[in-house]
């Protein structure tokens, strides 16, 4: 027996369709039952009622079809003869760069003969079928494998949805396609393939990128300023009339600000797109001490032209208000514009930065276990006292030999942004630096890729900020489900776990601990003011706390109150002195109470702001949404039911599209496809400025993130991966080469740079 027995159409890779002798194929007719059979005569409704009975016709016997040539008439464009073929009818069209490429498509056509004929009665105007080939030159699919037929896939409105929510929802296209095809019941139900879903997502963009990124950015902006108009966003131009810096706030955003925007942390070191720009976002605590956004931007550089810009719009955007104190990285160009656009305005540096910038100038004192990073901490977080401060850097600076040391100098020339015997005259809510930016930046990874585009990107960052949103939300649930633990009896207790939201309680309870242990340790008075010696017994350090009869005021030297909002427990106890059981209304701050969001905020224009412009729609929604739920998984658990289901479905759409037509007049309805260019206030922008590589300041990672992520040079790669690199160089030597000049990579950056920054492409 030889080989050629095995494959009796060995003849179609030669295209000699006349010479193919499969019996299988030569009467299909005879050897397939279906419903579908051609006819001479059948008559169809339309042209698509006459395609859809061919290619079920095909699906039942293994091939796939597509359109072929048609005839219409010249008066009014109806089609009167049409042809639908096999798939591999034809051959495959020769083109100058064939046998050039490395990778040749594999040849499908092999010049199949079967075919339907249709043509338009000219007495009833209905589509019949005038002639017909059903034998094929080729092998057909087995019917396991018919709904991988290009003519059996497609991807319907439903599923459509389906496909965009879980892009939207940051769930990876291997996942979202294997999810929809367990609901479905396999994959061989589903409909579409997994590389139509891909295509699907790709033309999506391509259609979302129409009118270039700036197109998708202004359609963007200008749908939310459509949804609620006090979206706030603002764009700068350059000489070139380039997008450069991008700023924008929601409707949310600005509450917040209003409410908790006291102090807020600046930070820009987090890059989340592919032209490097850095991720600008004002981050504060709301009253339940979740992470609140409030405001974000892409800027195109880091100088302070740019800074300066940002924050006059960001104070444009939030009507004018300033906060009490910022806290920002040890960058010049942003000290400087801070110093421009709100001078009254407390700056405050991150220690965790300054730690980490000395880990650069003053590593090797760092790392030896001399007691320098002790003392250091100590000018930080310890001394309180001014005096004391001074007397301690300098012995600090004497005892290690670094008198000379030009980033010391230069620190200590700032020590008003970090010392806590100044920064403690400031309100901080009880933030100590940037790391509220930090946790914030860390998170941001699960959430935005570098690869996307502007849209993308702004779809994904909502996604960002609804998370958010989501757990002050379960706070409030919390808030009222589960009630404080107090753990003293007392009124003033009861009172603040009333009034406190749950973590500002817990620091209060704290600090009302503390004080059951103080004791008085003298006591001046002099007229209506009484001053007071407070201690610990478990602390030596004493306190002097001042009480004022005539104002009922009590201050503390240690300035909890004045820097967190929670009175300390030196104060307590000197109202516990004073006879005072109840907590004094005006010790209690109102961002930290349960009532902080009962207030009225005006946006930028002066009006109320509304954040859900379509609440009634919203409740409506909401309401029809789980009745219909619940209604139609009961009528899948029986036939007859999902019948009935089935049929008013119809009855019921047809009455609703009625009662929308009559409400909305069709002429009125917006035009989707207008260029959204057209009605844009900056109508000369040219387009997006690319940022020619990583300019400005990476982000500071903590050990454990240096940690879990090693870096290898070249140099240390196995031998096929020096050669990948290198074979993929000599391929796009010209492209790769200015790419390399332009951005500025030498020989000695890792390997996975070269790939992640698309320089080379496997």
């Amino acid at each position: 027996m030889t080989l050629d027995s095995f494959f009796p159409s060995t003849e179609v890779v030669n295209h000699s369709p006349d010479s193919y002798t499969e019996e299988t194929n030569k009467n299909i007719d005879q050897n397939v039952v279906t419903d579908y059979m051609p006819k001479v005569g059948i008559e169809f409704g339309s042209e698509q009622e006459a395609y859809d009975f061919y290619n079920e016709y095909g699906r039942d016997c293994g091939f796939s079809i597509r359109k072929d040539w048609c005839n219409q008439r010249k008066v009014d464009g109806v089609v009167t003869s049409r042809q639908f073929v096999c798939c591999k009818q034809g051959f495959k069209v020769e083109w100058e760069r064939d046998g050039q490429k490395t990778h040749e498509r594999a040849e499908t056509r092999t010049g199949c003969q079967a075919h339907m004929k249709i043509r338009l009665g000219k007495n009833n105007e209905k589509y019949y079928i005038h002639s017909f080939e059903l034998n094929h030159n080729h092998a057909l699919h087995v019917s396991q494998c018919a709904h991988m037929m290009p003519s059996q896939r497609k991807i319907s409105q439903v599923h459509a949805l389906e496909i965009d929510l879980a892009e939207d929802s940051g769930i990876k296209l291997k996942d979202s396609y294997e999810l929809m095809g367990r609901q479905a019941g396999g994959r061989d139900v589903l409909g579409y393939t997994k590389q139509d879903q891909k295509n699907y997502l790709h033309s999506k963009r391509q259609r979302e990128l129409k009118y270039g990124e700036l197109g998708g950015l202004l359609k963007y902006f200008e749908k939310k300023k459509r949804e609620n108009f006090s979206f706030y966003y603002a764009l700068q131009l350059d000489a070139e009339e380039q997008i450069t810096n991008i700023f924008w706030a929601d409707a949310q955003m600005i509450i917040d600000y209003k409410l908790f925007g006291d102090v807020v942390s600046f930070d820009t070191t987090y890059r989340t797109n592919k032209e490097y720009r850095p991720l600008a976002m004002f981050v504060g605590f709301n009253h339940h001490r979740e992470v609140v956004i409030f405001g974000a931007a892409l800027l195109y550089d880091e100088t302070i032209e740019s800074f300066r810009w940002l924050f006059e719009t960001f104070f444009e955007s939030m009507s004018g208000k300033k906060p009490n104190t910022i806290f920002t990285d040890q960058d010049p160009a942003m000290a400087k514009a801070i110093s421009l656009v709100m001078p009254n305005t407390y700056h405050r540096l991150c220690t965790w930065h300054l730690m980490q910038n000395a880990l650069k100038h003053v590593g090797h004192l760092l790392r030896n276990e001399n007691g320098f990073k002790s003392d250091l901490h100590a000018c930080f977080k310890v001394w309180e006292d001014k005096d004391e401060l001074l007397i301690a850097w300098d012995a600090m600076l004497h005892k290690y030999n670094v008198r000379e040391n030009s980033w010391l100098q230069r620190l200590f020339e700032v020590k008003e942004k970090w010392a806590k015997a100044y920064v403690k005259m400031s309100f901080s809510a009880g933030i100590n630096s940037t790391q509220l930016s930090e946790s914030l930046n860390s998170g941001l990874k699960n959430y935005l890729q570098s690869d996307y585009d502007i849209v993308k990107f702004f779809t994904h960052f909502e996604r960002l900020l609804n998370n958010k949103r989501y757990k002050e939300l379960l706070a409030e649930y919390n808030l009222r489900q589960k009630l404080p633990k107090i753990k003293m009896s007392s009124p003033m207790l009861v009172e603040a776990a009333k009034i406190y939201t749950s973590r500002p309680f817990l620091k209060f309870q704290k600090q009302y601990e503390e004080f059951q242990g103080a004791y008085v340790k003298e006591h001046v008075e002099r007229n209506s003011s009484h001053e007071y010696i407070v201690s610990f017994y478990d602390k030596p350090q004493d306190r002097r706390v001042i009480w004022n009869s005539l104002e009922n005021n009590v201050s503390c030297s240690c300035r909890n109150f004045e820097r967190c909002g929670i009175l300390c427990g030196h104060a307590l106890k000197i109202l516990d002195v004073m006879n005072i059981k109840v907590l004094p209304e005006k010790y209690i701050l109102k961002r930290w109470t349960k009532n902080a969001r009962n207030e009225i905020v005006q946006d930028f224009n002066g009006h109320e702001i509304i954040i859900d412009t379509n609440l009634e729609v919203t409740n409506r929604y909401r309401s029809l949404c789980p009745m219909y739920v619940k209604l139609i998984s009961r009528a899948a658990e029986c036939e007859e039911a999902y019948n009935i289901a089935l049929e008013n479905y119809a009855e019921l759409s047809k009455k609703i599209e009625d009662v929308m037509r009559k409400k909305f007049d069709p002429s009125q309805v917006e035009n989707s496809e207008e260029n959204p260019l057209d009605e844009m206030a900056i109508t000369s922008a040219k387009g997006i400025k690319k940022m020619q590589g990583c300019k400005g300041r990476r982000r500071i990672k903590s050990c454990t993130e240096v940690a879990k992520k090693k870096k290898k040079s070249i140099n240390n790669l196995p031998p096929q991966a020096n050669q990948y690199i290198h074979r993929q160089r000599d391929w796009k030597h010209k492209k790769g080469h200015r790419r390399l000049r332009a951005a500025g990579v030498d020989k000695h950056r890792e390997a996975e740079d070269f790939i992640d920054f698309g320089f080379f492409y496997p």
